[in-house]
């Protein structure tokens, strides 16, 4: 039995369990609740004798994104085997120790010179006006995903995830990276695979893209074309010093995952959010130039990623007038950050007209500092596209479900919904 089975998660004064039933269920009101009570809170994944901090508020998140005195590699942590952490946790999650290197060794886990000199090598293709200039081809695939909707659906009802909060990013990274359009469909099941909590089921999946991945290089080196991944090929033929092999393929599965899984659900989490809100969903359509504004709000209020990946504590750091020890990895969470009254009025209110205090995003749903998401942009616009397409397409558009009975992944630091019925 959880500890919340009786009072509320992590009330017992034991390590907060982040497969607990309730933090599953209501993860933005537990972690407020926790971020109350104190600013960092002990957690844990796979094993209680192996705790992490958990940092709940908002200015502590902000501090721990952007402080280099956290890294993502804990190589980079001196005198303090932190690897152990990490590789305890991979190894318990299913990663095949030979295959540990294709999660360690990318733009995700880097830190200083090694993120940037990596980042710089995609930079170019997320930039603002490169996005921009995809929006009509983002447009085109919405379109036809709608237009197929219909004929999907069952007495009018259809999962708006299985058919259209997937298919529409994971069709436009794959086109950008360069993806056959033939290979797509093993990437979606692969995706499912990795969120997968069964230790078998998560390696098997990793395995099988790395062993893709590495048999597309060599099709594109036979046959290249003017996509994203023949330019990593190139740049890692003719300069291995700036792109390694390891790091290559590792950056085109983090591209692909991350490219097309938070942004299914920002669409799934944000469509549900609003049809639950009438009034809002009422104003939204009322005045669709709110669509870039309501974006930023749902990423805020219902964002996909609860949490970051650990970060480490290079030396003896204090957050939020706590001290955290040279070794000890974190997590900060973005949710409760999002949600925090310290920065956010009335904070568990859905607001679409809501405005940053001056600035261009105060939310930290696409994190913060160096490795603030390369792909938000993106994101941003596939966002404002798919809801924007499927409010005007669909004026009658409605949960075919109680809101109750939508299932959530029971995924750690994830907020994914299992299927979506609306009623189109």
């Amino acid at each position: 039995m959880s500890a919340s089975a009786t009072t509320g998660v992590g009330d017992t004064g034991t390590p907060v369990n982040l497969m607990d039933p309730a933090l599953l269920k209501d993860p933005f009101g537990e972690f407020s609740r926790l971020r109350e009570r104190t600013s960092l809170v002990r957690g844990f994944l796979f094993d209680p004798e192996k705790p992490v901090w958990l940092v709940t508020r908002y200015d502590d998140v902000k501090q721990v994104l952007s402080d280099p005195r956290f890294v993502n590699n804990p190589a980079n942590v001196p005198g303090v085997d932190a690897r152990s952490v990490r590789d305890n946790l991979l190894r318990a999650r299913g990663v095949p120790p030979d295959y540990m290197r294709y999660v360690t060794e990318g733009v995700l886990t880097s830190d200083g010179a090694d993120h940037i000199r990596l980042r710089k090598l995609v930079s170019r293709t997320f930039t603002a006006r490169r996005v921009m200039e995809l929006r009509p081809r983002v447009e085109e695939i919405t379109e036809r995903l709608l237009d197929r909707l219909r004929d999907r659906a069952e007495d009018g009802v259809v999962d708006l995830i299985e058919h259209f909060a997937y298919p529409l990013p994971i069709t436009v990274i794959c086109e950008m990276v360069g993806i056959p359009e033939e290979d797509r469909p093993r990437w979606r099941e692969w995706s499912r695979s990795l969120t997968n909590m069964d230790p078998q089921v998560f390696g098997t999946a990793l395995r099988d893209i790395v062993e893709h991945i590495k048999d597309l290089i060599e099709r594109r080196r036979v046959t290249p074309t003017g996509d994203l991944l023949t330019g990593l090929i190139r740049t890692h033929d003719e300069d291995g010093d700036r792109l390694g092999d390891a790091e290559m393929i590792t950056m085109i599965l983090t591209l692909i995952l991350a490219g097309h899984e938070t942004t299914a659900h920002l669409i799934g989490n944000g469509v549900a959010a609003l049809l639950t809100h009438p009034g809002q969903l009422a104003l939204l359509r009322s005045d669709p130039a709110l669509m870039p504004r309501a974006v930023h709000e749902l990423m805020r209020w219902c964002g996909p990623v609860l949490g970051t990946q650990l970060r480490y504590a290079a030396e003896d750091v204090e957050v939020g007038g706590m001290p955290i020890h040279r070794g000890e990895p974190v997590i900060a969470i973005l949710a409760s950050a999002n949600h925090d009254p310290r920065e956010f009025g009335d904070p568990a209110r859905l607001d679409i007209t809501r405005e940053p205090d001056g600035r261009r995003e105060n939310h930290v749903g696409f994190g913060y500092g160096l490795h603030y998401c390369l792909g938000a942009a993106l994101a941003r616009q596939e966002g404002e596209v798919a809801l924007a397409a499927l409010l005007r397409r669909f004026p009658g558009l409605a949960l075919a479900v109680d809101p109750a009975d939508l299932r959530r992944e029971p995924v750690p630091a994830a907020w994914r919904l299992e299927r979506l019925p609306v009623r189109i």
